[in-house]
């Protein structure tokens, strides 16, 4: 049975992909069975499989670091830091060149670049899994579309080959009508 199904596999793959089973990736190869069993081959992404606390964590940093809100809580701390430095304190703790806001400028940008490195790592893990699904649902789409064709295809030749069989039976009848008629006339 198992020679069988593999067989029938690898014929499938002759047929709708035009290679054998054996260079199907795994994709391709869910996409031939569900098509054989009738199965459907759409699943919602699974992304929430690889996200613990460090890549949750990423992608809110990310997220937040990205937004309008940051951008302007960011504008306000370095106008609130800057300006009490210059006009507010008479003994500044940070006096002109800013030199500790620098340096916490440059830890914060060493930080935040990798976390939000990290989320687009797992960003674009998300859209590559998305992307093998949407090729799998694209393909069975196709093979389905293939099949249902081949279907068509069938069903009208034997229509046609029905139609040429009356046909051919109403000459015959036809025919022996006619010599039926000609031996009556004859006689």
């Amino acid at each position: 049975m198992a020679h069988e199904a593999t067989s029938d596999l690898h014929h499938k793959a002759l047929h709708w992909l035009g290679r054998g089973a054996e260079t199907l990736h795994e994709g391709e190869r869910r996409v031939l069975e569900s098509a054989r069993n009738r199965r459907v081959v759409a699943r919602p992404p699974d992304h929430a499989r690889d996200a613990d606390l460090g890549a949750r964590l990423a992608d809110r940093v990310a997220e937040f670091g990205g937004s309008w809100t940051f951008i302007l809580l960011f504008c306000a701390v370095l106008f609130l830091w800057t300006g009490a430095n210059v006009w507010l304190l008479t003994r500044p703790f940070d006096p002109y060149p800013f030199i500790f806001l620098n340096l916490l400028l440059s830890m914060l940008a060493a930080l935040q670049a990798p976390v939000i490195m990290m989320s687009q790592n797992r960003q674009a893990a998300k859209d590559r899994e998305n992307a093998a699904l949407d090729y799998e649902v694209n393909l069975k789409a196709e093979i389905e579309i293939m099949a249902l064709h081949e279907k068509l295809d069938r069903m009208r030749d034997e229509h046609l080959a029905g139609l040429i069989a009356k046909q051919q039976e109403q000459i015959d009848l036809l025919t022996r009508a006619l010599d039926t008629h000609l031996e009556c006339k004859g006689s």
